[in-house]
């Protein structure tokens, strides 16, 4: 792939507006960057009279000059001749160029202005159909108004319509009750189900509120009881994988609880719209002067219906991040609506995904329009950072020609964290993307992500990445999708070689199957999720570092095993781009892993993934001397990446039998792993967030920083303990455990020179 060609055409026909660039047809002039040289308005008309034949001559300006043109635009859309003038002779252009550069400019905000106007009368107008409808079902099924049953002509006993009637009435008076409670208690109670004054658990609480739900008409009403989450709700994970469960329909109010459903999305939709404008007031830039942030008085002034205060506890995570994806809008849509394969394309970040119910299928066999209720556990690769589980509603919208928007927003709140619930306590914020596809086959994205979290359960040294927005905000979100839509081009684009000792394009494949399922072995230890179960050992004082002890059954031909994974996290005062290059040095390899012995490391298969140095995957081969002198070879599986939001080590021991099998294209999820290794993590201070391309001066000397960056290393260890009596596991063996991963960071300091 020319990838710096590609991202040259990217960066020149890209437009950052919601509705994006329009098409080529409309312009003569592309985005502002191409021109024609020297001609003007009048020059072209004239021209109807010279030969046909005569091509026209494009002249394309330079990102700098565009960049210049724009940042004038901003300051004065209509300049005057003065100011072309001197616009002309700072950039090299000619003033008709300028002249003709600002018409342009000028014309393609007036129509992203229409049509963003046009957008929000659709939105308006499906609003409206769906009240229409809501209307017809209405009609087709009249009901009484003074007893509430329904208006069906014959004949009913006087004794069956007083009682009808006297239901009304009691309705009307538990009406009046709540609306006394709300006043007095500061908590509104559902009129139309008085179970849940019993039921703790019972009906489905929104994100917007304690238990209401504030639509965009600015109405207040709880939801009936109806909705019957089962799995999942306030802390009870389903099991997994599990088969889906419906959301049944248990009350008389279902039509009722369908149009909540479709308000909330509509006002999730339009907040989502209004936070992802560019140059809106919504965002400001933050200390750092790049990362965008939101204005919280901004927010509150539009008069959001979430706006609500948060739980106690709980604080403002907010983020706003714009890349280019080699990936059509409408395929990344379908993705994101499959559960399976939305946590394949962000690997490492989505732990588990799964579907609980499908409110709307969308319109004329499209995803346009469609509704669904999901639930997911988003990871960060520590084990002191809890894992967040959300169950949200998503809503998807095609808003023009290849222009989607996507957003989910939380329909319930976890609020058992602090009582043993192993996941993070959290709610989402109307958060999502808007996706725009471009002539060269790629699509723009802007990723909104707005969540509130509570802090108490975060590790302190980790609470400025979260807080930065870099562990689970839209940065992540974009980087993770970039990555993973690169590897699928490098992979589709392969091209089949007749070289025999060349691995082929299945046992490629099936080799990129296996390393991913050993990245989810590893990432399950050290952030365990409902997807994996781990019985955590508490063990006392484990030393210096907050280490976690899990162990789960493992059946191993005749005996019964035990898997046992112990993790740890500390900030290291270096660059996470030091200690990802040490790690990754096969040279270095001696120096840090226990298990080779100070042996000779010798990469024997290299499967690129990525244009970025360590975006691989690789079979090792590490040679070392046992005690009788004889030679030994160990042969690893690694998987590694980085990126600007972290990086990532993973290897596990393989045997030669499995790997050849492997490499052939056979079934690799019979291959058993027991995979350790790293994650690096920024420290979320300004100065750690960028990695950069250094690495070792080809020395094997890796100190040496140019400044005060730390960064944030993750060690986890995965092995197999066998002929445990009574299934059960010493304090010696885990004390070996800790040790060793105690001696693996100490080895890493010692060759990076940190105290």
């Amino acid at each position: 792939m020319e990838r710096n060609g590609q991202m040259g055409l990217i960066g020149e026909n890209f437009e950052s507006g919601l509705l994006g660039r329009l098409r080529e047809d409309e312009y003569e002039s592309r985005s502002g960057s191409d021109n024609f040289d020297g001609g003007s308005g009048d020059d072209l008309d004239a021209g109807d009279d010279q030969p046909r034949s005569k091509k026209k001559k494009y002249h394309r300006h330079t990102p700098q000059q565009i960049q210049e043109l724009e940042n004038f635009y901003k300051e004065c859309p209509h300049p005057d001749e003065k100011q072309r003038s001197d616009l002309s002779k700072k950039l090299g252009l000619e003033i008709k160029q300028v002249k003709f550069w600002f018409q342009n400019r000028r014309t393609q905000m007036k129509t992203q202005m229409e049509r963003h106007e046009n957008m929000i009368l659709r939105q308006d107008n499906d609003k409206l159909r769906a009240e229409n409808s809501l209307m017809k079902d209405a009609m087709a099924n009249p009901i009484c108004s003074n007893c509430g049953g329904p208006a069906i002509p014959g004949q009913i006993s006087m004794e069956e319509h007083q009682i009808r009637i006297e239901n009304a009435r009691l309705k009307e008076e538990l009406a009046r009750v709540c609306n006394l409670s709300n006043k007095f208690l500061g908590r509104p109670l559902s009129a139309l189900a008085p179970m849940s004054m019993h039921t703790q658990n019972s009906g489905l609480e929104f994100g917007m509120g304690r238990n209401g739900v504030v639509g965009p008409n600015n109405f207040n009403m709880s939801l009936p009881m109806g909705f019957d989450m089962g799995d999942g709700v306030m802390g009870t994970p389903p099991p997994y994988p599990g088969s889906r469960t419906p959301m049944g329909m248990m009350g008389s109010d279902a039509q009722q609880e369908r149009s909540m459903l479709h308000e909330l999305a509509f006002a999730a939709m339009d907040e989502l719209i209004k936070m992802s404008q560019p140059d809106s007031a919504l965002w400001i830039k933050g200390s750092d002067g790049t990362k965008e942030v939101l204005n919280h008085d901004e927010y509150a002034r539009i008069g959001s219906p979430f706006n609500d205060p948060k739980p106690t506890g709980f604080v403002t995570e907010a983020s706003r991040e714009t890349g280019q994806l080699f990936i059509s809008s409408a395929a990344l849509v379908e993705i994101m609506h499959e559960a399976d394969r939305w946590s394949e394309m962000f690997p490492c970040m989505i732990a588990r995904a799964q579907t609980l119910d499908v409110i709307s299928n969308g319109m004329d066999g499209s995803r346009n329009g469609s509704i669904q209720v999901m639930q997911a556990e988003i990871q960060l690769p520590s084990p002191l950072v809890p894992v967040r589980q959300y169950t949200f509603l998503r809503y998807c919208k095609q808003h023009a020609e290849g222009v989607w928007v996507v957003v989910d927003v939380s329909i319930d709140i976890n609020r058992n964290s602090a009582n043993g619930n192993p996941f993070m306590g959290c709610k989402r914020l109307p958060s999502g993307c808007i996706l725009q596809d471009m002539p060269n086959g790629c699509c723009n994205i802007t990723w909104v992500d707005h969540s509130q979290y509570d802090e108490s359960v975060v590790h302190q040294n980790f609470r400025p990445l979260v807080n930065s927005g870099t562990a689970f905000g839209a940065h992540r979100w974009i980087a993770t999708l970039e990555r993973q839509c690169e590897s699928l081009a490098i992979l589709m684009s392969a091209v089949p070689t007749e070289d025999a000792t060349a691995i082929s394009p299945a046992g490629k494949k099936s080799t990129l199957k296996l390393a991913q399922r050993m990245s989810d072995y590893f990432l399950s230890g050290i952030c365990p999720s409902s997807a994996c179960k781990w019985d955590v050992l508490h063990m006392g004082n484990m030393g210096d570092h907050d280490m976690k002890i899990m162990s789960r059954k493992h059946m191993d031909g005749p005996g019964e095993c035990i898997v046992l994974s112990a993790s740890t996290s500390v900030w290291m005062p270096v660059s996470r781009q030091r200690v990802f290059d040490f790690l990754i040095e096969t040279r270095m390899r001696g120096e840090w892993d226990a298990l080779s012995n100070s042996g000779t490391t010798q990469e024997m298969v290299h499967i690129a993934k990525g244009q970025a140095l360590g975006n691989s995957v690789s079979i090792l081969r590490v040679s070392n001397a046992d005690g009788n002198g004889n030679e030994a070879n160990m042969l690893y599986l690694q998987d590694s990446w980085t990126d600007s939001t972290g990086s990532m080590i993973v290897y596990s021991p393989v045997s030669l039998q499995s790997l050849n099998m492997v490499m052939g294209g056979g079934d690799s999820s019979f291959v058993a792993l027991l995979p350790s290794g790293f994650s690096i993590l920024p420290d979320g201070h300004s100065n750690s967030n960028n990695i950069g391309g250094g690495s070792s001066d080809g020395s094997g000397n890796f100190g040496g920083d140019n400044d005060n960056s730390g960064c944030l290393l993750s060690v986890g260890v995965q092995m197999l303990l066998k002929n445990l009596q009574a299934g059960k596991m010493t304090k010696e063996t885990v004390d070996t455990v800790n040790t060793l991963i105690a001696g693996t960071i100490q080895k890493v300091k010692d060759a990076l020179g940190v105290a």
